[in-house]
């Protein structure tokens, strides 16, 4: 025996998370969406919320939930967006999940265009590496990412 729980009343986890505290009201709606979406389908659940990069994987929500999928405590993950759990190493998440019998349920498949995706990773990383380097309220780091994504807009 490994010494890990096993609970009998698996719950199904809502997962919403934003990227900064300035996006806090998209983080409001997110939970509104996810928890209607929830009742809709019936679910007996409860929210886990983070504020914080898809990119850092040290976040208390998401270590939460991951030590609850471990111990068995978790049926379903419910989740807005793909992206809203990890941007990157969801599929990763995904296997631990489903060796823990845990399902990932997303409830908008909404795909964006790979050049989307691009640029919305490059942006996420450059903004995660340039607060590390410089700190997060730096004009750099502002300047660097306004760059980018004018190049990306004159581009298309």
């Amino acid at each position: 025996m490994t010494g890990r729980r096993v609970n009998s009343q698996r719950k199904v986890i809502g997962y919403c998370r934003v990227s900064s505290y300035k996006q806090k009201d998209d983080l409001e709606r997110q939970i509104e969406n996810v928890r209607t979406y929830c009742l809709t389908k019936g679910y007996q659940f409860e929210i886990i919320k983070d504020i914080g990069s898809g990119i850092n994987y040290n976040k208390k929500g998401i270590n939460k939930l991951l030590e609850m999928v471990i111990n068995k405590e978790v049926s379903k993950i419910v989740i807005l967006y793909k992206d809203r759990l990890l941007r990157f190493g969801f599929e990763l998440f995904e296997n631990i999940c489903n060796a823990y019998g845990t399902e990932i349920e997303i409830i908008d498949h909404t795909e964006k265009t790979t050049e989307q995706e691009l640029v919305e990773d490059l942006v996420q990383i450059i903004t995660e590496f340039s607060c590390k380097i410089q700190g997060s309220r730096t004009k750099n780091t502002k300047n660097l990412i306004e760059k980018v994504m004018e190049e990306v807009n004159n581009s298309e």
